[in-house]
């Protein structure tokens, strides 16, 4: 006869705490899994969805293109010159929106865009120019760019230029004015429009002189060390910014400037800590964009705000955007502001976490906790629940504190739907008056109706075939 082992009763509980609860306060040992049920009405598409038979091999090879693409920094130059844009052709940031729709801060921006492109002498009198549709307004995302915050670009403003050797595609940023009352945060005094001219008339050609004369620079390289350095490549980009310096410096010693013009400049990019921010957000736009158009593939391949929509687009639905209202983020604020002042969520600077990066790699920068709330604990904990709705570990990308394990990227529609678990994203705040400037800075997710909005369309696709 079989000799029977006596276990000490164990019990796995899922969803559900009171049953949980209950067990722990008898001492009996529990195993809590975070289980809830899809969102609500999707189980017909995430049905039709799953039996796809073009899924699992479309996300593969939208994984594989967005881990094989590299990202290197090869020019600086004006976005006229750059996109074609004429001194009437804006850019923002998000999905398309018209003027009457826009937020404050988006207006502030292209307000104080058109005074800096010469259409109007005072910033308030541009509010006319949009208004009558006497002008273009386009996203950045459709133009192979990104804009952090209001994202606006006009033609004579400097970008950076990175570029994927293996295939030669491109993507675009602008330079980073720095924080608190810049543009991309809707100021428009004249301080602000002073420092645009200097970094279109000083900064731009320095750093054009001085990328041209070093060389391609591997921006995901740089990337994948400031991981290990504390940075998570959204609201954390000091390691960065200064690596970027380093690789710089002796070009621009050699470029021929004033040398008056390079200490401003070194002051400037070394005093910004964001200034990296805007080349981690054309490398992940890059990465990304290689992943786009793969019949069948679930995987997100952008996530962009506008100050009033949020929307996403989706390897497996070509340019087709899914919207809904963007949230307020719950966060820190400067100075006196709060709640009441902050705009919903804005910028194109979501890209790096749909990379990966940003609040998918919070374990990787504590210290992020600091500036957008929340405890250490909170940053460990969020991209441990990132790796339940993506489809891979990026291997460039690894977590220290995680035992190296690779970020979290990949965010699949189906995985979303099915866990109700929503991208973490850490950002900025902009005020929600034209001209106030920053706000804050704080953590928020995007609308839980866009990704069933996307799945039903992936699941239309499906049984139309």
């Amino acid at each position: 006869m079989t000799d029977l082992v006596r276990r000490d009763p164990s019990l796995i509980t899922a969803g559900i705490d009171l049953l949980a609860d209950a067990a722990e306060a008898q001492a009996a040992p529990v195993t809590r899994v975070d289980w809830r049920p899809p969102m609500d009405g999707t189980s017909a598409d995430l049905a039709a969805v799953a039996a796809d038979p073009r899924r699992v091999t479309a996300n593969a090879e939208a994984v594989r293109r967005m881990l094989d693409t590299r990202a290197l920094l090869v020019d600086v130059m004006p976005a006229g010159d750059a996109l074609g844009l004429a001194n009437d052709d804006f850019l923002h940031a998000g999905p398309p929106i018209a003027w009457d729709r826009a937020s404050g801060p988006l207006r502030g921006a292209l307000m104080g865009a058109a005074a800096f492109e010469g259409l109007v002498g005072d910033p308030d009198d541009a509010a006319a120019l949009f208004q009558a549709g006497a002008v273009s307004l386009a996203p950045c995302h459709h133009h192979r760019a990104v804009g952090p915050m209001a994202g606006v670009v006009s033609a004579s403003m400097w970008l950076f230029v990175l570029e994927d050797p293996g295939t030669g595609a491109l993507a675009y940023c602008s330079l980073n004015e720095g924080l608190g009352k810049v543009l991309r945060y809707g100021a428009y005094s004249p301080d602000v429009l002073a420092r645009l001219r200097w970094m279109a008339d000083i900064l731009g050609p320095m750093l054009q002189a001085a990328v041209r004369a070093h060389g391609p620079i591997d921006i995901k390289a740089i990337l994948a060390q400031m991981l290990q350095m504390g940075d998570e490549a959204h609201n954390r980009n000091r390691a960065g910014t200064l690596m970027l310096l380093r690789e710089l410096m002796p070009s621009l010693i050699d470029s021929g400037f004033p040398s008056s013009d390079i200490a401003e400049a070194a002051r400037f990019v070394a005093g910004n800590d964001h200034f990296f921010l805007n080349l981690a957000m054309p490398a992940c736009k890059l990465t990304l964009d290689a992943a786009r158009n793969i019949p069948g593939s679930t995987m997100v391949v952008a996530m962009a705000r506008n100050g009033t929509d949020f929307g996403i687009q989706v390897a497996g639905t070509g340019a087709q955007w899914f919207t809904g209202p963007a949230q307020v983020p719950d966060g820190l604020y400067l100075g006196a502001f709060g709640p009441d002042d902050a705009n919903p969520d804005i910028g194109d600077s979501a890209i790096t976490e749909t990379a990966g990066l940003g609040g998918f790699s919070m374990a990787a920068a504590p210290a992020i906790v600091r500036f957008v709330g929340g405890t250490v604990a909170d940053a460990l904990a969020t991209t441990r629940r990132m790796y339940e709705i993506t489809l891979a570990e990026h291997p460039a990308y690894s977590i220290p504190v995680l035992d190296f394990r690779g970020a979290p990227c990949g965010i699949d529609v189906t995985r979303v739907v099915r866990t109700g678990i929503l991208p973490q994203i850490n950002t900025g705040m902009a005020g929600r008056v034209a001209g106030t400037g920053q706000v804050g800075a704080g953590l928020v997710t995007p609308p839980a109706e866009i990704f069933p909005s996307a799945l039903a369309a992936l699941a239309s696709e499906a049984r139309a075939r």
